[in-house]
């Protein structure tokens, strides 16, 4: 078959919801990093994870990862514990800080940290270096949730802030409860291949209106409050897009449709694969607390299993290297 399929493109609404907000943003000329759409994309995301939690919309997943762990604290010197089975973003914002990830291995239902290995992490580290972690960085890896109950445990008994990882998660429930909205801050994405889309784009789940506050000031530009520019700290121009969040707001309307059709493709695998040697799809655990949007679809393969084509899987991918030393002149 040489039809490429890929693993999950964006899909706009039917209605055409998206084109609506984004024409009232041009129309209007509300073509900056703040508007009527930022605020209202906020505001549907405050509800949509339980509306008792503040949002930032901001522009990307990384970029909410990198102000979390600012405001958490983390500097030079410092280092932060996070799941090791996880995408780049996750870790990098840590380095661009001058501090230091020390990853924490999974556990095999979730796919996700292990609350075991963390506790022996937090300990190594305080014998080590004689302090302990500045935060931990659970991930929600392909939407499955992590054990909040266990890992927050964990963190408050150290009194360690945790920044949860949900860029995958969105939607994802652990007993009930949003993902995004156990740990101090939580971390969403809206990149172009997220269960919804602003075409690129994230935002900052917070405890507090303080939180978000400082998670703003933060984001455009750490701007003090005078008739000059002056800055007493660095920020970022990490505002989102008021055309990105029109796009967000028609997303928000179609949400659940999007979440439901991915737990439906994941029933079909799991009934269609049932009985196929070899090939194991990765399923939630038992345990009822646990609600995967299943935004990939998993599986493991014994090492016997090989899959036709395989060798010529990255074939026509293009490689981007960094350049050697000597490049970088």
């Amino acid at each position: 078959m040489d039809k490429q399929i890929y693993l999950c493109l964006a899909h706009m609404s039917e209605s055409g919801l998206e084109q609506k907000y984004v024409k009232e943003a041009f129309d209007t000329n509300w073509v900056v990093p703040l508007g009527p759409n930022v605020n209202a994309f906020e505001e549907d995301l405050k509800q949509f994870t339980g509306d008792t939690h503040e949002v930032v919309a901001l522009s990307a997943g990384t970029a909410a990862v990198h102000l979390a762990l600012i405001v958490c604290g983390v500097g030079p010197g410092d280092e932060v514990l996070v799941q090791s089975f996880t995408f780049c973003a996750s870790s990098h914002p840590i380095t661009y800080l001058g501090a230091k990830p020390v990853f924490v291995g999974s556990e095999p239902e979730t796919w996700n940290m292990d609350p075991v290995l963390l506790e022996e992490a937090i300990k190594d580290r305080i014998a080590k270096i004689g302090k302990k972690p500045k935060a931990i960085v659970p991930v929600a890896l392909y939407g499955m949730p992590y054990d909040c109950k266990r890992i927050m445990e964990i963190a408050d008994r150290y009194d360690i802030p945790v920044v949860e990882d949900a860029a995958e998660g969105f939607g994802s429930k652990f007993d009930g409860r949003i993902l995004g909205t156990f740990g101090k801050f939580g971390v969403l994405s809206f990149n172009g291949n997220k269960m919804i889309t602003t075409s690129g784009g994230g935002a900052l789940v917070c405890q507090s209106a303080e939180d978000k506050n400082t998670v703003m000031w933060y984001a455009t530009q750490a701007r003090d409050a005078y008739p000059y520019y002056q800055h007493t700290a660095i920020g970022y121009n990490y505002r989102m897009s008021n055309i990105c969040a029109g796009i967000g707001r028609g997303q928000m309307m179609v949400a659940q449709a999007h979440i439901d059709h991915h737990k439906h493709v994941q029933a079909l695998y799991e009934e269609l694969l049932r009985e196929v040697k070899g090939v194991h799809i990765h399923r939630q655990p038992a345990d009822p607390r646990y609600d995967s949007n299943f935004w990939l679809c998993t599986a493991t393969l014994d090492a016997d299993v090989k899959v036709q084509g395989q060798e010529n899987a990255y074939k026509d991918c293009l490689l981007y290297t960094s350049p050697s030393p000597r490049d970088r002149g």
